[in-house]
């Protein structure tokens, strides 16, 4: 609907799913700034004539939804004349973001298709947006220098400190880091089953979403 919730959910959806559907019109070998333009006129359309509602009603899950609208859009857009057109609709998307996409996606797109990169490149879009609600509760409770420390074990990055290490710098005892960061695990499995849930129709689909994610990312 036409209200402040809905506008601000529009553009939590846009800005957390715009780097799969750039990814996959690259992929399919589409220029940079004509990919940047189809990108915004997607969102534009999606939200523009409702089509969300029909996730809904079909019980589907939008990773699914949004790929299948997406090539049937890049579809559509081919019979129309190869001029480029500037789109004025739609969210907006910074232009560093999507030249910084490009960048990340070169190795990527080497070894995977269209469909396996949107695919990883919603799996991580899923991640982000799970570690950045963890970040603002941790923020909201004052312990933003305990995340900063301890969100190195969830995203799995090479040369973090130990645990023992952590607990010298915050001036803690190793024990506490070690309940801190099982804390912060639970808190973070949650939020990731509540932002899948937030993207399929029916309950009892979103473990099978949450095996595919993991699938994904491992594959």
């Amino acid at each position: 609907g036409d209200t402040p919730a809905a506008r601000n959910a529009h553009e939590i959806l846009c800005r957390t799913y715009w780097r799969p559907v750039y990814g996959f019109a690259r992929r399919q070998g589409l220029p940079r700034e004509e990919a940047q333009d189809l990108v915004q006129e997607f969102f534009a359309r999606l939200l523009e004539h409702r089509n969300l509602d029909a996730v809904r009603r079909e019980k589907g899950r939008l990773r699914s939804y949004l790929l299948v609208s997406l090539k049937r859009f890049l579809t559509s857009e081919q019979h129309r004349a190869r001029g480029v057109k500037r789109y004025e609709s739609g969210p907006y998307i910074p232009l560093d973001e999507l030249l910084e996409s490009d960048v990340t996606d070169v190795g990527l797109a080497e070894t995977l298709s269209a469909d396996r990169l949107y695919e990883r490149h919603w799996a991580l879009a899923v991640l982000e947006q799970v570690l950045g609600r963890l970040e603002s509760e941790y923020e909201a409770a004052r312990n933003s220098a305990l995340f900063d420390q301890l969100k190195e074990f969830l995203v799995g990055e090479s040369g973090r400190p130990t645990q023992a290490e952590i607990a010298t710098e915050l001036g803690m005892s190793e024990n506490a880091v070690k309940q801190a960061f099982h804390r912060l695990r639970q808190r973070y499995r949650v939020l990731l089953r509540e932002e899948i849930a937030h993207t399929v129709a029916q309950p009892g689909d979103i473990e099978d979403e949450l095996r595919h994610l993991v699938s994904v990312l491992r594959g």
